[in-house]
């Protein structure tokens, strides 16, 4: 088990690591590869396009090696998708759950990474994909080869023999969208169900600092949800909890089952108010769904509705993103407006819970669609990252890491003409981050300044008295002047 920075008890809310959190999303086939790694033969090109079914044999070694990278963007967690042993590049069809994927370098591959990140002040989370397994997996395979004979056979849901577990008439069971290759676990069943808790806690044991939760409304049992976090909490008390819930999520956020979820809403939000050409093609391929412009006003009512849909404690949980491995990537929904995409990640900045970056997003990567958004992490190709947005990235980090109340301030979020300002305090002190998405200049006064003598901390830091003119498509951070 390796050390963790600061770790503190938490009986039923919100760790207090992830109030001051900015995650860092790692897909581990893509982001980097290490040298000390003998890697198979068949991969594909570091560089080429993204397939399906390639692998182009980034690992966990490779992660490691690049923390100093990610720490400098303001990043103090890691997210990363499956890192266990699987015969997909996303590794979500598991195989063995007690096992790191040979390919990312094994268990002590991850111990060096979990190592690694602790000195640094750095938690990681893993990625828990429990509603389903692979055809790969053992118990599944078993039923597959005995029939109904095997031991296994109430571990999923068969209807009849034999299995057609690669396609070519009825599958048999259930699977996870009626994928062959995604067998559904029986959570119902007390052997399964151990099974998976014990999974849960054996990793946080190993020094993992929490789950994401892969598609966790597919198992619709909430005693399970709650046991599973009395299991977590009891291995690791300030163990971070997260689902994967698209939209409204209340019911999974009342303190006894997880502690935020992906925050899609403020990704749709953020895209209809920044985005003037938005790729609303790709973006209707994920589930961020249909997306259209809208006015401050509209944003600053969903947002004030959305602040205040969860109880304090969970919305300071929240894992705040604009992309991932599931939509197209930040830059390419926003179609490379440079100043579009700053506004978008003020906003992520600017909200209660952690933000979440995608790898890559700051030097301006792009990718539609799976498997487009999975690309890999151009490190050769250096001068072609967009360095000034990365410095960017890395001074919002420096911010919020500064700013007591953009971590844990209430927040009112304000329609001013053309422009929302998100208002955050605390008994620290007041920040306003302000965003003009119209044409026009707007001036800000009253309680879309944080004091009648404020500075800009994005642009110029002098004092300035009284109203605040924020350029057309301008944006600011506002702080009182002292």
């Amino acid at each position: 088990m390796s050390a963790r920075p600061g770790a503190e008890p938490v009986a039923g809310g919100t760790p207090e690591w992830v109030k001051d959190a900015v995650f860092y999303q790692v897909f581990p086939d893509r982001f980097a590869t290490s040298e000390r790694r003998v890697k198979p033969a068949n991969l594909e090109p570091w560089g080429s396009p993204p397939t399906v079914h390639g692998y182009k044999g980034g690992d966990l070694l490779g992660v490691a090696e690049r923390l100093d990278h990610i720490r400098a963007l303001g990043v103090t967690a890691l997210y990363l998708n499956p890192v266990f042993q699987s015969t997909a590049n996303h590794r979500y069809h598991t195989h063995d759950y007690y096992r790191v994927d040979p390919l990312l370098g094994g268990d002590g591959a991850l111990r060096e990474l979990l190592e690694r990140a602790h000195e640094r002040g750095m938690r990681v989370i893993l990625d828990g994909v429990f509603n389903h397994a692979s055809r790969g997996f053992l118990q599944f395979n078993d039923v597959l080869e005995n029939g109904e004979k095997s031991p296994y056979l109430d571990w999923f849901f068969v209807n009849r023999h034999p299995l057609n577990a690669y396609g070519g008439g009825e599958l048999g069971y259930q699977a996870w969208w009626n994928l062959p290759a995604l067998p559904k676990l029986n959570v119902a069943n007390p052997r399964v169900r151990e099974f998976l808790l014990d999974v849960a806690a054996h990793w946080l044991r190993f020094g993992a600092d929490g789950w994401r939760l892969d598609v966790p409304a597919e198992i619709d049992d909430d005693d399970f949800w709650r046991e599973f976090r009395v299991r977590c909490r009891a291995v690791r008390p300030d163990a971070y909890i997260v689902g994967e819930i698209w939209d409204a999520a209340g019911r999974w956020l009342q303190g006894d089952m997880f502690d935020g979820v992906m925050n899609y809403p403020l990704a749709r939000a953020v895209y209809g108010l920044v985005g003037r050409d938005l790729d609303a093609a790709e973006a209707a391929k994920s589930g961020l769904g249909h997306m259209e412009r809208i006015d401050a006003a509209t944003f600053a009512k969903r947002m004030g509705e959305l602040v205040t849909r969860y109880p304090e404690e969970a919305s300071f949980g929240q894992l705040n993103l604009l992309d991932s491995h599931d939509t197209p990537r930040l830059a390419t929904i926003l179609r490379g407006d440079e100043t579009a995409i700053r506004q978008a990640l003020l906003l992520l900045y600017a909200f209660p819970g952690a933000p979440c970056l995608y790898y890559g997003d700051e030097i301006g990567l792009r990718g539609g669609h799976d498997p487009r958004n999975r690309g890999t992490m151009p490190w050769s190709e250096e001068p072609t990252w967009d360095m000034e947005l990365m410095t960017y990235v890395r001074r919002l980090g420096a911010l919020r890491a500064e700013l007591e109340p953009l971590r844990r301030g209430s927040a009112e979020v304000l329609s001013v003409g053309g422009a929302v300002v998100v208002r955050r305090e605390s008994a620290a002190g007041v920040a306003c981050v302000a965003v003009n998405a119209s044409d026009t200049p707007v001036e800000l006064s009253g309680r879309a300044l944080p004091a009648e003598s404020h500075s800009d901390r994005l642009g110029d830091r002098g004092r300035r008295e009284g109203a605040f003119t924020l350029p057309a498509r301008g944006m600011a951070l506002l702080t009182p002047a002292d």
